[in-house]
């Protein structure tokens, strides 16, 4: 026997043992307890790396004590294939991103082979391959059926690098998380999942998650941050851009006697408005459109303003509010147009500051010792004063009393909001699946039919980095039902799309009736042992919540 250890021959030998006899290929079976340890697949960029191996390895540690406990173990691998990374790389080497993807698949999947590690390979899924994404496009068909898809005009963090819209998340300190170029805003026509109609169902779930770290929970719960406030108007002498009110929601109507001013988004209708006859306001807009959208950035961005010399009613006084446009204002959050109250919100206090603004002071601390401003807003909640009959009031009191004048005199209502915001799934790129839909005559859109499902990606195309290569094939995009001549969307999904199901697909992956087969669903799922970062805490996960 050889004393020394000689993986070249041992460790190959005994991996060939393993795939010619299915070691670790597993069914279901209801005489065992089950065990399902999943790790965040991996995008094929071309090589493992360490943090790769960091990963797989604990999890591999986990699925081996659980077999050998005499579970049913369930450990699969595959691919988050799509994305911008093989694009980029494509162009840089001039080659189709299917032909890079799948040559990095092969040699990564013989990395994973090689450290020996005790997956089920006959599971093995590409989110590029048609067989899984066809059913992606089949779920977005059901929710649009549903009313929980939609088109409309949306603000986006724009990369001109890489041509496409950026999620917050992916913009940072102002800059495209991949090109490094600096983000533009812009409006474009988006495809909406409509996650908020699900808001209350995802925050309640969460006191479900046993299991889940709290650190988890935390993140995903602020993320969706439910909230109690008011929603009131002031109100306009005459229309502007139809609208006869500016209408706002704040979640501390306690300080509404502290409102100096308002703030309209750059792409409110009013403001909008305002601009085509105020050619300074249209060129602030202008530059408003060249800055992030991410709440992060915004935070740390020059607080930047003009008046419009509009003036508002307050809702309880008829004091005239002067009406600026602020480029911390978001028309995607809310209604687009924010209360200002300097005094007691930070954000305002600055931008009064810069503009010599007044601040006034409505809220003194429990025993009435004035608030100072002096250095920064008072944002703690305490007794109201200047505030007229609701003077003295603490925090509960008045949100109640101002809340019941508002809605008396028509000018407000108590509502719950959520900071969570729908999904925007479109992206401007080629290499994803296609948004399953078609635009018919009058500009109506309308579903793929199931079956002439999947809309395939063309995969033999030539990149030249500027144009996407199915926007410029028009055969492609021409597409005819029932007779009729019709377009194809040209947008493709968000990769969260891809990544918010796999797990579900892994228990049933050559299943061709439908999208989950329920009996082996039902047997692995739930997953007991996910190994992943803490960057997928929000979206990933979250988004996986919502699909499950």
């Amino acid at each position: 026997m050889n004393q020394e250890y000689a993986p070249q021959t041992l460790e190959l030998a005994l991996q060939a043992e393993w795939a010619a006899s299915g070691r670790f290929t597993v069914q279901t079976d209801d005489t065992r307890e089950k065990f399902y340890c999943l790790a965040m697949f991996p995008y094929p960029s071309g090589k493992l790396h360490m943090g790769h191996v960091r990963n797989y390895t604990i999890a591999d540690v986990i699925a081996r004590y659980q077999r050998m406990q005499g579970k049913n173990v369930l450990q699969p691998m595959g691919w988050d294939a799509f994305g911008l990374p093989a694009e980029n790389a494509a162009i840089a080497n001039k080659v189709a991103p299917a032909k890079w993807t799948r040559e990095n698949i092969d040699h990564m999947r013989a990395q994973l082979q090689r450290l020996g590690y005790a997956y089920d390979w006959e599971r093995e899924i590409a989110t590029c391959d048609p067989t899984y994404y066809r059913w992606e496009q089949w779920f977005f068909s059901r929710l649009h059926e549903r009313g929980l898809v939609y088109r409309k005009m949306a603000t986006v963090n724009w990369d001109p690098v890489d041509q496409t819209v950026l999620a917050n998340e992916q913009v940072i300190d102002g800059r495209g998380w991949r090109s490094g170029a600096v983000v533009e805003r812009r409006e474009i026509p988006q495809w909406f999942i409509r996650i908020t109609a699900y808001a209350e169902e995802l925050l309640a779930g969460l006191d479900t998650l046993d299991g889940w770290p709290e650190a988890v929970r935390i993140m995903q719960r602020n993320w969706i941050g439910k909230s109690r406030g008011v929603e009131l108007a002031f109100g306009l002498s005459s229309p502007i851009a139809d609208h006869e009110r500016i209408e706002v929601y704040t979640t501390r109507p306690d300080t509404l006697f502290g409102v100096t001013y308002l703030s309209l988004a750059a792409e409110h209708p009013i403001t909008l408005a305002l601009a085509e006859k105020n050619p300074e306001l249209k060129e602030f807009v202008a530059s408003c459109q060249q800055a992030s959208v991410a709440e992060a950035d915004m935070a740390q961005a020059e607080k930047l303003g003009m008046d419009t010399g509009l003036r508002a009613a307050h809702p309880l006084t008829g004091e005239a509010i002067p009406v600026w446009v602020a480029n911390y204002v978001l028309m995607d959050y809310g209604s687009g147009a924010v209360m200002a109250v300097p005094a007691h919100d930070e954000r305002d206090w600055e931008f009064a500051q810069k503009y010599q603004l007044p601040i006034k002071a409505v809220v003194c601390d429990a025993e009435g010792t004035p608030a100072d401003t002096t250095d920064g807003a008072y944002t703690d909640r305490g007794r109201l004063t200047h505030s007229e009959e609701f003077s003295g009031l603490d925090f509960e009191q008045a949100f109640e009393g101002i809340a019941t004048k508002l809605e008396a005199s028509g000018m407000g209502r108590t509502t719950t909001q959520f900071r969570l915001r729908d999904w925007g799934v479109s992206r401007q790129r080629y290499w994803g699946t296609p948004i399953p839909m078609l635009q018919i005559e009058d500009g109506i859109d309308i579903p793929i039919p199931d079956d002439r499902l999947p809309s395939l990606l063309p995969e033999e195309v030539s990149m030249d980095g500027v144009t996407s290569p199915i926007k410029a094939d028009r055969d492609w995009r021409q597409f005819e039902l029932e007779g009729q001549a019709c377009e194809r969307e040209t947008d493709t999904f968000d990769t969260f799309v891809q990544s918010s199901w796999y797990y579900a697909r892994f228990t049933c992956p050559e299943f061709s009736e439908g999208m989950i087969d329920s009996a082996q669903a039902n047997y692995w799922l739930p997953v007991d042992q996910y190994v992943g970062g803490i960057e997928h805490a929000i979206l990933h996960l979250l988004y996986a919540r919502f699909f499950h």
